[in-house]
């Protein structure tokens, strides 16, 4: 039993380490296909839209409760590895690039939600500081392209390729080895096509869903442009000349230990108020971002992404708790699936929308617009609050 929570922690952070490889690498991409700048926020957005596509087949046919879930992780692990590796492809042109992008999305739906659904399966105790280190996991698996870009700069970027798809095959044998259906588990479950929505009908499920769909509006834009910040920052104060793919990685990586450290509090301060917290402190980096994105002082400057980085992913863990906590236990899979889905529907408006006003605003503003989310995430739980 020890050793469940390391293992399903270790495979979420092995397999999630594909989510950002087109990130890491885009200057490689963009350079070999001759694109414009603006291909960042359609690599990024492929890898959600294909998220968002996977996670409704899933949460629609209800594949997480349906069938045993580390199998589906594994498959999905498999698949989604390949998809990686076709970036590879000799001739491939920008629209088989966002292709492969998708269909690595779409396999990430049976990663990300899934894990989440085995760490529910096993601890109904104690669940907030489980999936602290399961979305602690995410965030340093998400990161780690930026890494293995710095790590082998002096190499072709292929290897940051090869290395992640191996990795996402190693995390998903892991979870088919030595991890167990859970005791929580409620195996056999017949297919209906609506019991994905069924947690909706609980005011509490909302609240959390709610308050988690306006996180994701900053959280996937703040991290697919954090490379941005810090280009932006090279051209205002070249002498500052800070080394992107390895401050990426710092800052994205930073709210890993975050998730960690909300959900062991989770249990003494409650995650309702610790995620509301959270979420506060995000917005106002947002808010207050014009300010510091232009410091002439890059420890300032630094600074403040790692405190973005940190509590812009610290309310996560804490809405998923509680989403899971709130969700009926016969459809606990598919309802963490479609409030996934929403969240990651979500982020692709947001990406769009700061990338479409990127060229009318300047980058000292442009990060402001993240505050939208979290404004309207905390209306949402201190409305429902008055309404309870």
């Amino acid at each position: 039993m020890r050793r469940i929570l390391p293992v399903i922690v270790l495979s979420q952070f092995f397999c999630t380490s594909l989510w950002f490889v087109g990130n890491s690498i885009v200057e490689d991409i963009r350079r070999s296909l001759q694109l414009n700048e603006g291909f960042l926020a359609h690599l990024t957005s492929a890898v959600q839209f294909g998220f968002i596509t996977g996670t409704l087949v899933f949460a629609v046919l209800a594949i997480a409760d349906r069938f045993r879930p580390t199998l589906v992780f594994f498959a999905c692990s498999l698949f989604a590895a390949v998809a990686n590796l076709a970036l590879l492809i000799p001739g491939s042109g920008a629209t088989s690039v966002l292709l492969f992008r998708f269909l690595t999305g779409f396999f990430l739906a049976g990663i990300y939600p899934v894990g989440m659904k085995i760490a529910a399966d096993h601890y109904k105790e104690g669940l907030g500081r489980s999936l602290g280190y399961l979305v602690g996991a995410l965030v340093v698996g998400t990161a780690l392209p930026h890494l293995l870009k710095d790590l082998t700069g002096q190499f072709h970027w292929h290897y940051v390729i090869y290395a992640t798809s191996l990795l996402s095959g190693m995390g998903g044998l892991a979870m088919l080895l030595w991890v167990p259906d859970g005791p929580f588990r409620k195996p056999g479950q017949p297919l209906r096509l609506t019991s994905f929505l069924h947690g909706f009908h609980s005011p509490a499920f909302r609240q959390a869903a709610f308050g988690y769909f306006g996180h994701m509006w900053e959280l996937y834009t703040f991290w697919a442009f954090v490379p941005l910040m810090l280009a932006g920052y090279n051209e205002l104060y070249p002498s500052a000349d800070l080394n992107i793919p390895f401050w990426s990685f710092l800052v994205i990586a930073s709210g890993g230990p975050a998730c960690v450290i909300s959900g062991s509090l989770s249990g003494q301060w409650g995650a309702k108020r610790l995620a509301t917290l959270a979420l506060l402190a995000s917005c106002l980096c947002c808010l207050v971002s014009p300010i510091v994105l232009v410091s002439g002082s890059p420890t300032a400057f630094l600074l403040f992404l790692f405190i973005w980085g940190i509590f812009v992913i610290a309310d996560s863990p804490l809405f998923s708790t509680l989403v899971a906590r709130h969700a009926p236990p016969e459809s606990r899979g598919s309802s963490l699936t479609i409030v996934n889905c929403i969240g990651f529907a979500i982020t692709i408006v947001s990406i769009q929308f700061v990338n479409l006003l990127r060229n009318e605003l300047t980058l000292r503003y442009l990060f402001m617009l993240l505050a939208i989310g979290p404004v309207l995430g905390l209306l949402a739980v201190f409305r429902k609050d008055r309404r309870s």
